[in-house]
């Protein structure tokens, strides 16, 4: 496997294009089941979950054709994806690709409620705690499918199609907004969606949705409300920026006492990042091309914080931020509200001298004045980054294994860091 180097001790400066986000351009390229028409997203970022989930909808009968970024272009604009399903050729996505990735088990709903019918693998990705489908099959049985489980495998049936109906979640979950939103676009009559996420990211695949003829009202507030279409037509988007990619590389900045800018990101994406970010130490603008982030001098402050659904502080920015506190004055409190077991990189933190302390859901951290680098180890997508980070403060040399999780959801970002005066390279496995 693949291994990064980082030499410690240098400086971000320069600037840094945001790619388009992952946990937008995923069920975007869902949504293309919806529809026989082309569906066209611009900004697609080139990472490995992408991949993967164009290998499972070619697996469904989708079309996909690529268009490269062009020379001389804007930096941060990513790839043109062409999906066209026109012809469904197979309803179930297999064990072998759905578990090497959470969010390609959201084509459950567009599949039932196209094609009356869908067998999707239980899922798998990080592992980051338990995260169950119960809400995606809850909010697929209030639009009238016919659910059970066997062998490993979610069969959903609704033979003359799906029903609108009211969804009202227990607690707010991406995932099954996602689901149950693209579903009911096709489904007769009226759903009425309660408690829905907030995310950024749902917003923007529902104002895809309307660009292909949906009808929703509430986009952006935790009420959806779906007027069914007997089917919906192509359409051409433009993926927002990442703003988990923002939120790290701006922690990373602050990490180096660096000045750059990062292109392409808005910061009404993660206002509640940034702010938190502000009280540091770090200094936060608006520049006519994206966001700046610098600290000059300044020393880092200590924090405390708690996970939160948007608008609150982003659980996939938990571990950036712990790993920018192990360098802090003072000591910091950090508590996880989302997923139950995403302290593992704490462990893999301490080896490069960090002083954390755990208790449950909350992590405690003092900073220390030095951290030194070490091999460390990679456990999922956003720990993995967060020892990037580290290594980044870090005295010496620090080499992170299982780097495959980072290519998951970061585009080219030994590229990204290196162009602003990082000391960091790939090491391949060959």
């Amino acid at each position: 496997m693949d291994r990064i180097k980082i030499t410690g001790g240098a400086r971000l400066e320069g600037s840094i294009p945001i790619s388009g986000a992952k946990n937008a351009a995923l069920p975007l390229m869902i949504a293309s089941l919806l529809t026989e028409d082309r569906l066209t997203l611009k900004n697609v970022p080139n990472l490995a979950d992408v991949n993967l989930l164009a290998r499972i909808l070619r697996n469904h009968g989708v079309d996909l054709a690529v268009d490269g970024k062009r020379s001389g272009g804007t930096p941060h604009l990513g790839e043109t994806f062409h999906l066209t399903a026109r012809d469904i050729s197979d309803t179930t996505a297999p064990y072998e690709l759905v578990s090497r990735m959470r969010a390609s088990f959201w084509v459950l709903g567009p599949l039932v409620a196209r094609m009356g019918v869908a067998k999707v693998s239980l899922p798998g990705g990080c592992a980051i705690g338990t995260r169950p489908v119960d809400l995606h099959l809850m909010g697929l049985r209030e639009l009238g499918a016919e659910i059970e489980i066997d062998a490993g495998y979610v069969i959903a049936k609704a033979p003359k199609g799906l029903v609108g109906g009211h969804v009202l979640f227990p607690t707010v979950s991406v995932g099954a907004t996602h689901n149950v939103l693209l579903a009911a676009t096709l489904a007769k009559g009226e759903t009425l969606i309660e408690n829905a996420a907030r995310e950024p990211e749902v917003g923007d695949v529902a104002s895809c949705l309307v660009k292909m003829g949906a009808e929703i009202e509430g986009i952006g507030t935790s009420t959806l409300r779906i007027q069914g279409k007997p089917r919906l037509e192509g359409a051409v988007h433009t993926v927002l920026p990442d703003r988990i990619e923002t939120g790290t590389f701006a922690f990373a900045v602050a990490a180096t006492g660096g000045d750059v800018v990062l292109e392409g990101a808005r910061r009404e994406l993660l206002r509640n990042a940034l702010d938190t970010l502000a009280t540091t130490g770090a200094s936060v603008s608006d520049t006519e091309t994206g966001v700046r982030i610098q600290r000059n001098g300044n020393r880092l402050e200590a924090v405390d914080v708690e996970t939160q659904p948007f608008p609150g502080f982003p659980t996939d920015l938990q571990a950036q931020l712990m790993a920018l506190m192990t360098r802090a004055h003072g000591t910091s409190v950090i508590r996880e509200t989302i997923f139950e077991n995403r302290f593992m990189h704490v462990q893999e933190l301490a080896r490069l001298g960090a002083d954390i302390k755990l208790h449950g859901d909350t992590a405690t951290i003092k900073g220390v004045k030095a951290l030194r680098g070490a091999p460390v180890m990679a456990t999922d997508l956003r720990a993995s980054v967060s020892l990037v980070i580290a290594g980044l403060m870090a005295e010496g040399e620090t080499i992170i294994n299982r780097v495959y999780h980072l290519d998951r959801g970061f585009e080219r970002l030994e590229e990204k860091l290196s162009r602003c005066g990082a000391r960091i390279e790939r090491i391949s496995a060959g």
